[in-house]
């Protein structure tokens, strides 16, 4: 995509406190990868792995880090190109703004309260004492329950459910088809069947938390369900009832947190892990992909596998794996020769011999 003006060379240094190598007056219209960039597009290196997609690119402009030599240019050289990448997409692609107001075939119960700044799209439903604040985005489809609140400049996109009882923050952006405030997985067994436990508590979302589409965050037995400020969550994840995620962690898509779990500030859970209930994952651990964690994990520890264990032991373990079959081989091999012995030596064969290995039952 590009604007059909778009900036120029020294325009873009300027904004984004890069310095320039080429011609100031160069314009470009637009944004592209390495590979599909023209000569009125910039595009950016940030990865040094596609150094030889930039040596060949007909980008007509690149956004390096400080450090990169021997490309040739215009160059745009900056201290945080990662954070000048964000930067630079955004001054290209700004995000659309409806104008605020409320939709004519939006339902907006009569006690809900709606910011005049914020917009209300096509067949979106507020319920009875929703608040909704100032520059809030609803998109078409929405469902926002009784008594939810809506903190300022947030974003729903479509299909987006917000159940009774969901208290959102500043600035939080909820992707198409999330569903918040869902009653919690709780069930008492009584011999004939299963009783469901009332939900009744309440889902807290702080500022500036980013949810991903489909995700699932269920509210409370009693108490908070808590999404601490500055998280982010992929799609396609399951939070429990009762569970707390700390400030700035990352949640990678597939993730599922059991009930009551409580995870620190800044953890990171990579993709398709899985929490059993009631644990504590301390401040700043990492948990690879994967993972099946069971038990409490220490603060800024690194655990992969299934059970979770240390990085390093699960390095060593997987690395291991490769070599079963061949020291399996190597195991019944010992085993007939050490039966050969004792038959020779007329001794009676040893427990391990006599009853084989499961490949020879087998």
């Amino acid at each position: 995509m590009s604007t059909p003006a778009g900036f120029t060379l020294g325009e873009l240094a300027a904004t984004l406190g890069a310095t320039l190598e080429g011609d100031p007056g160069r314009r470009v219209t637009g944004v592209a990868s390495l590979d599909a960039a023209g000569p009125e597009q910039i595009s950016f290196l940030i990865d040094t792995r596609y150094r030889p997609a930039a040596e060949t690119s007909r980008a007509g402009a690149l956004l390096v880090a400080e450090s990169v030599s021997g490309l040739p240019g215009p160059l745009l050289r900056s201290r945080a190109p990662q954070q000048a990448l964000i930067a630079l997409l955004t001054l290209f692609h700004p995000a659309a703004a409806p104008p605020p107001g409320i939709d004519a075939s939006a339902i907006v119960a009569r006690d809900a309260r709606v910011d005049p700044s914020a917009s209300v799209g096509a067949l979106a439903v507020l319920g009875a004492g929703a608040v909704i604040g100032p520059r809030v985005r609803i998109h078409p489809l929405v469902y926002v329950g009784a008594g939810v609140e809506v903190g300022e400049g947030s974003v729903l996109h479509p299909r987006v459910v917000l159940c009774e009882g969901v208290r959102l923050g500043c600035r939080v952006v909820v992707q198409p088809g999330a569903v918040i405030g869902g009653d919690g997985f709780g069930y008492v067994s009584d011999g004939g069947g299963h009783r469901k436990i009332p939900q009744v508590g309440l889902v807290v979302i702080e500022d500036d938390v980013d949810i991903g589409a489909n995700t699932t965050i269920d509210r409370a037995m009693l108490g908070r369900t808590i999404i601490r400020r500055g998280t982010k969550i992929d799609n396609l994840v399951q939070v429990g009832h009762n569970v707390e995620i700390g400030e700035h962690s990352i949640i990678v898509a597939q993730v599922g947190i059991s009930g009551s779990c409580r995870l620190g500030r800044g953890v990171v859970a990579a993709g398709q892990v899985g929490f059993a209930d009631h644990l504590t994952i301390g401040d700043g651990a990492v948990l690879g992909a994967q993972a099946g964690v069971a038990e409490d994990v220490p603060a800024g520890e690194r655990r992969l596998g299934s059970p979770a264990v240390p990085m390093l032991q699960a390095k060593r373990l997987f690395a291991s794996q490769k070599h079963l079959p061949d020291m399996s081989r190597r195991l019944r091999a010992a085993e007939r020769r050490l039966e050969q012995l004792e038959t020779r030596l007329g001794i009676a064969p040893s427990q391990s011999s006599a009853s084989g290995t499961a490949d020879d039952r087998a």
